[in-house]
């Protein structure tokens, strides 16, 4: 295993990747590309026929497709297969869930059922819990939901009131308590429930059966989108639940729902990516198609410029997804190896990854949420009509940036996470922010120019990550540990890392294709690749001038503006002539083919 390889969750931001040590959808060997298309044709041939009807709260028609899923295995790809799944790699239920992304809001159903309602009983359950439900939520038999959410216990998710407490003659927990907005509830058999026992200053978590006495399921709530995945309220009152069916350790809840949350975050960032490549296919279907002035509208400047940027949103979104489930993948064989459980070193192999899974949750929310914003505008009156996919999607999109923990608080974790693990010594960032410090006093190094194209852009990210250590290292020298609640400051940072995270991500990528593809193609994904980094260079600049702006004084912030603008420095391109060469062959293949 090469020295990169061994690349720790957060230190991308201090140590180069090789382009030989990211996976790359391209990757995908015949067995996954067969499985992926077993969901695409259960997405097309029974989710998108019927979901007009499943927008009606038809809870039979959800019930019954959940069913049928289970009956073809799509519920039980990452199940092992003692317990009725395919027992396949992270990577490949990435794909899955992609797959299953353009299946609009029975996708969330989907990933709900498959992700939070059965891994925690996967990882945390005992092998006797594991034997009684597992089976039966792989065949879909069951169908699993996921209550965290109370009214007061949104973001804050371990200051729930549901109480639990032992009954008199111990074996039973009496649970009372109200859980909303819970994806799954009003077809749910079976509920991970987050209580309190007693004064306990945690969380556990408890394995609960729709059926047991004491448990109601409300009415579907009334939503701007998402509207064929049933979200209710759930009712507890004095609900007796087996001692047995304790999930874990008593206090431990909060831990589960932690690593529960990181794996929904990467999971949605797949589901996204997939929604986004249906979004641009229906989006250039309609641009070839509908005519003005005498031509199709795919022929305007002005549409090829949205369709050109809906590809290399996605594509930049494609890129990250598939590197940290790699990353994921490989964290917890090298766990397994050194003689871990596989459900516990799954769990540390998220664990390790958790900033790149938010990075990843909010970087694919964004681009879908900028996708099927364009989307609509392409389709024009169109598009706002019901009639119309790209309505749906609209629709549907605006939940990503909510659910999985918020944008706002997934940046907060990015940067957080960050800090925690430079102070703890998981990762080393003084010594290389003391290095940015040291080059900002010196004489600029010019060196001999570099002319290889890889090598160019290799260069734009490494000054990227010193534009990061600069802000962040003289933000915490100055506020210490009341950074916390400079929120501004961290969401400036947290934006300057997502977007080298995803410009690396893309280099990474296309550097790897390099070899397998022709000039003629390589010269489209350079294409991809320029207009995005070129962009982003000057993104980068803002967010890091605002920040140096907000706390920077006297000649310190002279500097540190100064190092702004050296770091920031993108050569010029002509991102109206990419920006066509992309969209020209997205209207050549009517559909999204990169």
């Amino acid at each position: 295993m090469s020295e990169n390889k061994t690349l720790k969750g957060g230190e991308f931001l201090i140590r180069e990747t090789n382009a030989q040590d990211v996976f790359i959808p391209e990757e995908f060997n015949e067995e996954q590309r067969m499985i992926a298309q077993s969901f695409k044709e259960f997405t097309d041939t029974q989710v998108l026929p019927q979901m007009e009807q499943l927008e009606k709260h038809d809870r039979e028609l959800l019930t019954k497709m959940f069913k049928d899923a289970g009956e073809l295995g799509l519920l039980g790809v990452s199940i092992p297969e003692e317990y009725g799944g395919f027992g396949q790699n992270f990577v490949t239920s990435m794909l899955a869930v992609e797959e299953m992304g353009k299946g609009f809001s029975f996708a969330v159903a989907f990933s709900a059922h498959t992700g939070i309602g059965t891994l925690p009983i996967l990882y945390y359950g005992t092998d006797e819990q594991k034997e009684k439900y597992i089976p039966k939520l792989a065949s879909g038999e069951f169908i699993g939901a996921y209550c965290l959410t109370e009214a007061d216990a949104g973001s804050d998710a371990n200051s729930g009131k549901t109480k639990a407490k032992l009954s008199d003659d111990g074996k039973h927990y009496i649970l009372n308590g109200v859980k909303i907005w819970i994806t799954n509830g009003g077809v749910a058999d079976l509920l991970i429930v987050f209580a309190k026992i007693d004064d306990d200053k945690n969380l556990s978590a408890f394995i609960i059966e729709s059926a047991y006495k004491g448990v109601t399921l409300g009415a579907d709530e009334e939503k701007m989108g998402i509207k064929g995945s049933s979200t209710v309220q759930v009712y507890l009152d004095d609900v007796k639940v087996p001692v047995e069916n304790l999930l874990g350790e008593r206090n431990g809840g909060f831990k589960i729902a932690l690593n529960i949350l990181n794996l929904g975050r990467i999971k949605l960032a797949g589901a996204t990516t997939g929604a986004g490549k249906g979004t641009i296919t229906n989006a250039v279907n309609y641009a070839n198609e509908r005519k003005q002035f005498g031509q199709p509208i795919a022929s305007f400047g002005a549409i090829k410029h949205k369709l050109a940027e809906m590809v290399i949103q996605n594509f930049a979104a494609e890129s990250l997804t598939y590197r940290a489930s790699q990353n994921i993948e490989d964290a917890t064989q090298l766990f397994i190896d050194e003689g871990m459980d596989k459900s516990k070193a799954t769990l540390e192999g998220i664990r390790q990854y958790a900033i790149e899974a938010s990075i990843a949750k909010v970087f694919g929310s964004e681009a879908l949420d900028y996708v099927v914003d364009e989307g609509v505008q392409i389709y024009g009156g169109m598009g706002y009509s019901a009639e119309t996919p790209v309505e749906k999607a609209y629709r549907d999109s605006r939940i990503n940036r909510i659910f999985e923990g918020t944008n706002e608080i997934n940046r907060m974790v990015i940067v957080g996470e960050l800090i925690k693990r430079g102070l703890k010594g998981e990762i080393d960032l003084l010594t290389p922010a003391k290095e940015v410090g040291k080059e900002l006093m010196g004489i600029p190094d010019f060196g001999s120019p570099v002319t290889d194209y890889f090598e160019v852009k290799k260069k734009m990210i490494i000054n990227f990550k010193k534009s990061i250590l600069m802000v962040a290292g003289s933000a915490i020298q100055k506020f210490m540990q009341d950074i916390s609640n400079e929120q501004e400051l961290l969401i400036n940072a947290a934006n300057m890392i997502i977007w080298t995270y995803a410009a690396e991500s893309m280099l990474l990528r296309i550097e790897k294709l390099n070899g397998m593809y022709d000039e003629q193609k390589m010269n489209l994904y350079k294409d991809i690749l320029d207009v995005y980094m070129y962009d982003v260079a000057h993104k980068i600049n803002k967010e890091g001038v605002d920040a140096v702006n907000a706390f920077g004084t006297g000649d310190e912030k002279q500097g540190m503006l100064m190092g702004m603008k050296r770091f920031t420095k993108a050569a010029s391109v002509n991102v109206v002539a990419a920006r066509r060469r992309i969209a020209d062959k997205l209207i050549e293949d009517n559909k999204y083919n990169f």
